[in-house]
């Protein structure tokens, strides 16, 4: 067998893990965001001022937020729960030590009564770090998981499964959609201030990009003879003309339905789908073929996959439509983001319930054809992980409060800060002032979201083009998995210290 073959075969035919595994797994990169910020505040309390060197941010961000993702899905992986825990004994001692020494903060006095001042701080309305985390985390995660799971060290459970299944990288493509739809413009605007079709030409300004992508990822994989896993979209289609079709059907929709009635298109979507696959041939046909031994004649066999699934995609986004909704009604405390955060946690236990009736007695989980299960599962554990960021926010909040006018890059802003902190920035030297301040690994990528995961890709290729990815020692793809993804972030973080954004559409 050829390489490409054995590479190829190296990443086809595989089940999957457990749900409780890849639940287990959903705190870790909000443990990693509260463990950074912590140790900002900690460096404030003890310094008298932030951290303002940028090659310092930078370790410290790759450190703390990408370092512990690379080992987790490789020499950590058997021991993934007591990393986690690890994790979250640390940032409780971290929060200990920022409680002991709090000085001039807000939350003076008793942690009761702190506790209670705590939960009327009033926030900045206009941002919402957590769905910029979020967006950020599921495309370093992803980036790390492209490359990764072409060593051996990588969990052969947690790459894609063939057909049914629960992988974690099934999960990153899922997450990828519910992270575009909260943020679609239908979402970010009034409803009844523009016509629909401005929302379409948006759309269309927006997907042409992915189009494009698309395009050059068929041609050069063709072109280089790189490795396929055809069964994932097919012979030509890829994720990229999924996510650019997904944008526009979903547009067409919400141009024709409000988007307050979304979650309704999205099940109606969803359903109808599985009765489509439950009671026609389409399910024998995405996963054998028109001949029923797997041929690929004709364009609609040859993707098969990629086409078909763009419905079960379809309803993800419009699900998370309503999601996007809910989440830009007006809120000013954090108690009332607290109920944000049990309403989710609520929402996906009635998700997973309905994930647990459909897998008994409808049909698994299978991402290559997004049936209804797979856009339970997905649905519910997207916010699962969003409540996960949500809590590190809040807790990162209390913390801010306990050591006033400490700053931690891409977090939440307080409402208004005190008359204290404002008249210590406005004393404060103008050199000091105009350091730079809020360059993070985080804001780096949002800035250049697509760039990044077009340069992951290419060097992706690039590094399984150079290196022997499948007989690679442990500390070779260690050592390439971490210069890799030093490079993904090193690129962002320049164009963001330059103040360059690459987005033109």
């Amino acid at each position: 067998m050829s390489q490409k073959g054995v590479k190829e075969a190296f990443v086809a035919n595989l089940n999957g893990t457990t749900l409780l595994e890849i639940s287990l797994g959903l705190p870790l990169a909000p443990s990693c965001l509260l463990a950074r910020g912590l140790l900002l505040i900690l460096y404030f309390l003890h310094r008298g001022e932030p951290l303002r060197s940028r090659s310092g941010h930078f370790l410290l961000d790759f450190a703390v937020l990408v370092v512990p993702p690379i080992l987790s899905c490789t020499i950590l992986a058997p021991f993934l729960p007591l990393v986690i825990l690890s994790l979250w004994a640390f940032c409780a001692g971290l929060l200990l030590a920022v409680y002991r020494r709090r000085g001039g903060g807000v939350l003076r006095g008793p942690l009761k009564h702190a506790l209670r001042h705590f939960g009327e701080t009033s926030l900045a309305p206009e941002y919402i770090p957590s769905i910029t985390v979020f967006r950020v985390y599921v495309n370093v995660l992803t980036s790390i998981a492209i490359l990764a799971v072409d060593f051996p060290q990588y969990p052969r459970r947690y790459a894609k499964t063939e057909s049914f299944g629960t992988g974690v990288m099934d999960f990153g493509v899922g997450s990828f959609v519910f992270g575009n739809a909260v943020v679609c413009p239908e979402v970010r605007q009034k409803p009844g201030a523009v016509p629909c079709t401005f929302y379409l030409a948006k759309q269309v300004l927006a997907v042409w990009p992915l189009l494009l992508l698309g395009l050059g990822r068929l041609m050069s994989l063709k072109v280089v003879g790189y490795q396929e896993h055809v069964s994932e979209y097919g012979l030509h289609w890829n994720f990229f003309f999924t996510l650019a079709a997904v944008r526009m059907a979903a547009s067409l929709l919400l141009g024709v339905f409000s988007a307050r009635r979304a979650w309704i298109v999205a099940m109606v979507l969803a359903v109808a789908y599985e009765c489509l696959l439950a009671v026609t041939p389409l399910k024998s046909f995405i996963l054998s073929g028109s001949d029923g031994q797997g041929s690929r004649a004709g364009f609609l066999s040859a993707n098969r996959e990629g086409l078909f699934s763009v419905i079960g995609y379809l309803a993800i986004y419009m699900a998370s439509v309503q999601v996007g909704l809910y989440l830009r009604q007006k809120r000013t405390t954090v108690g009332e983001w607290m109920g944000v955060a049990r309403t989710f946690l609520l929402a996906a236990f009635l998700l997973l319930a309905g994930l647990h009736v459909t897998q008994t007695h409808v049909e698994r989980v299978s991402r290559r054809m997004a049936n209804l299960a797979f856009c339970l599962w997905v649905e519910a554990h997207c916010l699962l992980l969003f409540s996960t960021f949500l809590a590190a926010d809040l807790a990162l909040v209390f913390a801010k409060l306990l050591v006033e006018g400490a700053p931690v890059p891409g977090s939440w802003e307080l409402a208004e800060p005190s008359a204290a902190t404002r008249k210590k920035r406005d004393e404060e030297p103008q050199a000091r002032k105009a350091a730079p301040q809020g360059v993070c690994v985080i804001g780096a990528v949002n800035r250049n979201q697509l760039l990044y995961f077009l340069l992951a890709n290419v060097l992706t290729g690039l590094a399984n083009m150079l290196v022997d990815t499948l007989h690679s020692s442990t500390p070779s793809a260690l050592l390439v998995l971490h210069l890799y993804m030093f490079a993904n972030c090193l690129v962002m973080y320049v164009l963001q210290a330059k103040n360059i954004v690459l987005k033109w559409w």
